[in-house]
C-alpha cells in the first residue's frame, strides 16, 4: 500500500465534487463523530477539498496535486494515505479519468451518516465508544438528540386536496423541457451519508451457507442487508461462520426473515458471555491496509518476512503464539490495550514493540518500559512496521539505557553484560564490535529469538492450511 507513486504523482490533476449539497450540520457531525476515528489530518484533507467547492455547488475547479500538497503542507505519500482513510470510512469516493499525458482524479465528497444512522451503524459507533470511552460517548449521543413530540397530540395538518383545487385541462401546459435537454445535468439535493462497507473477504459466507439447514434458516433469508450486518458483526466481535450460524438461529422470524436488530443483540450477548462486559478488544485488530508496506511475493528477506508477519497478525494473537497457544496474561493485554488506546499506535507497530521488548527483557512485558518506548513512537508519529523497526535501530542505544536505568537497583556490578539484539536491530558497526567473550550470551539470545520466530511461523502455517 506504500507504492503510492505508481498510482499518483504531483503533476496529476484532480477535481473536487460533492455527491450532494453539504451543510453546516454535516460539518459538525464530521468534526465530532468522525474525527476521533480518522484523525485530524484526514479531517483536514476533507475540509480542504470541501473548501474548493463554491457555496451550494457540486463541482470545484480542476487543480494539480502540487497545489494540494502546498495547501496541506505535507507530501503526496501522506495525502494518499489520508485519502484512503476517507475512502475506507465512507467519506470519499475516487474516480479516475486517464488523459493522453496525465491522469485526472475526481474526488467526490460523501456526506457523513446522520446521527441516528451513525449510532445504529453497528461498527462505527462501537469504534467511537472504544476511542472516547463511555462518558464522552454518552455525552455525544445526548448532544445529537433533542426532545420528541409528546404522544398525546392530534395531527391537525391539512392535506393538499383540502387546500388546493384540481387543475382543469385548459390550465395544463405541455411546455416542459425535453428530457435530452437535461441529460448532462443533475438536480442539487442534500448529500446522503454512505454507510461504511466491508469487503466480502472478511467473512466466509460459503462456509456459512454450507452449514445452514434450509429447514431452519433458508438461504433466501440472508439478503444483502443481512449480509452487510453479518460482515460488520463478524469484523467487530471476531466471529467465525460456525459461531455466526448459531447467532442467526436466535434472530430468525416465523416468516423466515432475519430480524437484524435481534441479530445485533444476540451478537452482543454472545460477546458478553465469552468476554464479559468489556467492549471488543483493540488488541484483536490487525494492521490497517493503508499502513501495510510489505507485499507478499515469492522471495522475501528475513526482515521483510518478519515485517509481513507482524502486519498480518493481531497483538492478541501474537501474544498467544508467543505463549504457544496459551491465553495471554490479563496484565499483558491491559498493557497493550493502554498503549493502543492512549498512544494511538497501530496493531503492527505494537507487534514490533512486543517483539522488541520481549527479546530485551527475558520474554516479559514491563509496563513502564513498554509505555516509555510507546510514548516515544507516538511522538515520532510512527504508523508502519517498517518505521518502527527503523526507529528501533536508530534509537537502540537510548532504549538500552532506559532498560538499564530501570533494572539498575536490582543488578550487581559483576553481573553486567552487553545486551544482545535481533538481526534487524544490528548496525554494521555493532556487529563488528561483538567480542568473543559474548559468544555464549549471544547463543542464548539467538536461541530465544529462533523460538520466537518459530512461534510466528507456526501461526503463519496454521492460517495457511
Amino acid at each position: 500500500m506504500d507504492h503510492h507513486w505508481k498510482e499518483l504523482i504531483p503533476p496529476d490533476r484532480y477535481i473536487t465534487r460533492s455527491s450532494g449539497v453539504l451543510n453546516d450540520f454535516d460539518r459538525k457531525i464530521i468534526t465530532m463523530l468522525y474525527q476521533p476515528l480518522i484523525g485530524p489530518n484526514s479531517l483536514a484533507l476533507y475540509m480542504t477539498l470541501w473548501g474548493e467547492l463554491e457555496q451550494n455547488r457540486l463541482w470545484g475547479k480542476e487543480s494539480s496535486h502540487h497545489s494540494l500538497m502546498a495547501a496541506m503542507q505535507c507530501n503526496l505519500k501522506e495525502i494518499y494515505r489520508l485519502r484512503i482513510k476517507l475512502e475506507g470510512i465512507g467519506l470519499l469516493k475516487t474516480y479516475l479519468k486517464e488523459e493522453q499525458d496525465f491522469k485526472v482524479f475526481i474526488y467526490e465528497l460523501q456526506a457523513p451518516l446522520k446521527p441516528d444512522l451513525f449510532f445504529q451503524d453497528g461498527m462505527l459507533n462501537i469504534y467511537l465508544y472504544n476511542k472516547l470511552g463511555r462518558k464522552r460517548y454518552v455525552s455525544l449521543k445526548k448532544f445529537f438528540c433533542d426532545e420528541s413530540l409528546p404522544e398525546n397530540l392530534k395531527d391537525m395538518t391539512k392535506s393538499f386536496n383540502d387546500v388546493y383545487q384540481t387543475l382543469q385541462p385548459s390550465e395544463l401546459t405541455s411546455q416542459l423541457p425535453e428530457q435530452n435537454e437535461e441529460e448532462n445535468s443533475e438536480y442539487m439535493t442534500e448529500a446522503q451519508g454512505r454507510r461504511t462497507l466491508l469487503d466480502d473477504s472478511v467473512f466466509d459466507f460459503d462456509l456459512l451457507f454450507a452449514g445452514l439447514s434450509e429447514a431452519i434458516i433458508p438461504k433466501k433469508a440472508i439478503n444483502d442487508s443481512v449480509k452487510e450486518t453479518i460482515k460488520k458483526l463478524s469484523y467487530i466481535y471476531g466471529m467465525d461462520a460456525i459461531q455466526m450460524k448459531n447467532i442467526l438461529m436466535n434472530a430468525i422470524l416465523p416468516d423466515e426473515t432475519i430480524d437484524e436488530e435481534e441479530l445485533r443483540k444476540s451478537a452482543r450477548d454472545w460477546y458478553k458471555f465469552e468476554h464479559g462486559e468489556q467492549t471488543p478488544r483493540l488488541s484483536e485488530k490487525i494492521q490497517p491496509l493503508p499502513y501495510r508496506t510489505v507485499q507478499k511475493k515469492e522471495t522475501l528477506t528475513k526482515e521483510e518476512e518478519l515485517a509481513f508477519q507482524l502486519e498480518n497478525i493481531s497483538p492478541y494473537q501474537f501474544l498467544r503464539d508467543i505463549a504457544e497457544g496459551g491465553e495471554p496474561p490479563l496484565s499483558d493485554l491491559q498493557i497493550i490495550e493502554d498503549v493502543m488506546f492512549q498512544q494511538k499506535l497501530y496493531p503492527g507497530v505494537v507487534n514490533v514493540l512486543i517483539y522488541y521488548v520481549m527479546l530485551k527483557t527475558d520474554m516479559k512485558l514491563s509496563k513502564g518500559y513498554v509505555q516509555k518506548i510507546a510514548g516515544h513512537w507516538a511522538r515520532k508519529n510512527i504508523k508502519t512496521v517498517d518505521e518502527a523497526m527503523e526507529l528501533a535501530k536508530k534509537e537502540q542505544q537510548q532504549y538500552m539505557e532506559w532498560a538499564e536505568a530501570k533494572n539498575k537497583p536490582a543488578q550487581r556490578r559483576k553481573s553486567v553484560r552487553k545486551e544482545m539484539l535481533p538481526d534487524w536491530l544490528k548496525t554494521e558497526e555493532g556487529k563488528e564490535q561483538e567480542s568473543s567473550t559474548e559468544t555464549n550470551a549471544k547463543d542464548d539470545f539467538e536461541l530465544e529469538r529462533q523460538k520466537l520466530a518459530e512461534r510466528i511461523k507456526k501461526y503463519k502455517n496454521k492460517n495457511s492450511q
